[in-house]
């Protein structure tokens, strides 16, 4: 069983308060663009293996996928086991949903191998479990996330467009970029009803005009390169430039491949130490 794990961009990240469980109330447009990991299962006699062409993440019980995969098993009461391999390409602590993705191709692809027929809703119901972005992965397409992230509103018009992605060489903790929100800010935003009017218009120019990300002031400042970044992209071609959830990857749209390549080119002549990447955006996946 071959499953692909696409990466994903917020194009707003509002965040509406602490909640009592401890996570943040938030309000997101998210988008899946055609970055992904690619994800080998086979069914073994016992255990669950991990293998992984990095040794960056752990292939143990802390990997997203490795607890997927656990869940999963819990809950049919299967005895049998499954190894894993996966072909890592999304940058690891990116603000890329790459541990999220790898998550939800597991549930999808193990849902395919054991037959057991859970439908998409019975799905992300068991993703939410796991991380709050994995309803999101395993979903896919243009979705309005509510909740601490678990509530999904498909948008189904969508966003059509040529996306740059650019991570500089430096890690961000998603906990404290949102723990130094708190602190610093702590304030209500409010992009993403304007997103979600914008999307159903199908405007491109409106949407990248609307792009906003309640982390990247946070982030940005303790990384002044993320704005470098943003400035060059748009500089050269792109409509608009974000950084995506809690960073340090940043992103840009452009109208088509030829101006996101012209835009991703400036930005690596000047950055060489930036890991880039030009592709689509992609549609919701087909689940059972």
């Amino acid at each position: 069983m071959t499953v692909e794990a696409n990466a994903k961009i917020n194009l707003t990240l509002d965040i509406l308060g602490r909640r009592e469980d401890g996570y943040h109330e938030v309000a997101m447009v998210m988008q899946s663009v055609r970055l992904f990991d690619t994800l080998r299962m086979e069914l073994v006699s016992n255990g669950i293996a991990l293998h992984l062409n990095t040794t960056a993440l752990p292939a143990d019980e802390s990997n997203l996928a490795w607890r997927a995969a656990r869940r999963f098993l819990n809950v049919h009461g299967i005895r049998s086991g499954v190894r894993i391999e996966i072909e890592k390409r999304i940058p690891i602590a990116a603000g890329l949903a790459g541990g999220s993705a790898d998550a939800a191709a597991v549930l999808r692809g193990l849902n395919e191998l054991f037959a057991t027929q859970m439908t998409a809703t019975e799905l992300i119901r068991l993703g939410a479990e796991i991380g709050s972005d994995v309803p999101f992965c395993l979903r896919g397409g243009t979705v309005l996330a509510t909740g601490r992230g678990e509530i999904l509103t498909p948008l189904s018009c969508g966003l059509h467009a040529w996306v740059v992605l650019a991570r500089p060489p430096i890690e961000v903790s998603t906990a404290w970029a949102y723990s130094t929100f708190d602190r610093l800010h702590g304030l209500e935003t409010s992009w993403t009803s304007a997103m979600v009017e914008t999307i159903k218009k199908g405007d491109l120019k409106g949407i990248a005009a609307r792009l906003g990300n309640a982390l990247e002031a946070v982030t940005l400042k303790a990384h002044p390169v993320i704005g470098d970044y943003k400035h060059i992209l748009k500089e050269n071609g792109a409509l608009a430039s974000l950084m995506s959830g809690s960073g340090p990857t940043v992103y840009a749209l452009a109208r088509d491949k030829v101006m996101a390549e012209r835009a991703a080119a400036a930005l690596s002549a000047v950055h060489p130490e930036a890991v880039v990447f030009v592709v689509p955006t992609t549609g919701p996946k087909e689940n059972g």
